[in-house]
């Protein structure tokens, strides 16, 4: 008799597996990142993303986005004051 294995669908799919979504590069990453610091995203791309994007890669984006962010920030308040 043949076993049956049980299968998880929350389990993550091993990376050989062909139907497993190729792992999204850094820039697509830093998309990712600027379209959810704007709010604004398609459910369908959302769903692309949460399959393809590695979430080291998404905290590094985040960080580096935050911190050019405030960086900005302060040099728009630096011009508009003139200090």
């Amino acid at each position: 008799m043949i076993a049956m294995q049980k299968l998880d669908p929350r389990a993550t799919p091993p990376r050989n597996d062909p139907a497993a979504p190729p792992r999204a590069g850094f820039l697509a990453t830093l998309r990712a990142v600027l379209w959810s610091f704007i709010g604004v995203r398609r459910r369908h791309d959302y769903e692309h993303d949460a399959r393809s994007l590695d979430p080291r890669a998404i905290v590094v984006a985040g960080l580096l986005a935050g911190l050019v962010f405030v960086l900005t920030l302060v040099a728009v308040v630096r011009l508009v004051v003139g200090s």
